[in-house]
């Protein structure tokens, strides 16, 4: 199983909010298009990927969208309209919802109430944690176990503070390349090298 969370610090948790954002500041495109290439191929969807959208830009809480692609029903096609339209679904239905709840929006889809570090922390218990970070091991020379799980941010660089908590957890740095790149390049390098092996 690959997993991805994607930590979209500008992205915000109301629906309308969402989808008015598109191309300006909070650049939520980036979910859709992390989304996209984590679990799409041509003519196809990759097996046994899990993604995590985690969306902190809230009066309340944060949203955790997931989506096991293996669960699903209905994808409703690839393009960044649909994918944002099941992004939004999520956050309508995370109405009313207290903290660290969780409700399934549909097969394979659920959202929760659920903070970037309260889930990672639960991920860390069965899984092998990277974070990405330009300084970090080349992939090429990084060993996997069955249960990666890559940590990605949006155009908000994730907080200095936060790493060494997340190095606590377990996590490693790792690197695509001395360059920073966008969160869906990542995740389409990613699934390369590891289908390499």
């Amino acid at each position: 199983m690959r997993t991805f969370v994607l930590r979209a610090r500008a992205a915000p948790t109301d629906s309308q909010a969402l989808l008015a954002s598109i191309g300006k500041d909070a650049h939520s495109e980036i979910l859709a298009h992390t989304l996209m290439n984590a679990v799409f191929v041509a003519q196809s969807h990759r097996r046994d990927v899990i993604v995590y959208l985690v969306l902190e830009s809230t009066r309340d809480f944060s949203r955790t969208v997931r989506f096991e692609v293996d669960a699903m029903r209905d994808i409703g096609g690839f393009d960044e309209r649909a994918l944002l339209g099941k992004i939004a679904a999520a956050l309508d239905a995370s109405r009313g919802m207290a903290k660290d709840e969780t409700r399934e929006v549909e097969p394979g889809v659920e959202v929760r109430t659920t903070s970037f570090e309260r889930l990672v922390q639960g991920l860390a218990a069965d899984h092998q944690l990277f974070l990405m970070d330009p300084k970090g091991t080349p992939i090429r020379e990084q060993t996997f176990a069955d249960n990666p799980c890559f940590l990605l941010t949006d155009h908000i660089p994730m907080p200095k503070k936060a790493v060494p908590g997340l190095e606590r957890m377990g996590a490693k740095k790792i690197a695509l390349g001395p360059q920073m790149l966008f969160a869906s390049q990542c995740v389409v390098l990613i699934h390369y090298e590891l289908d390499q092996r």
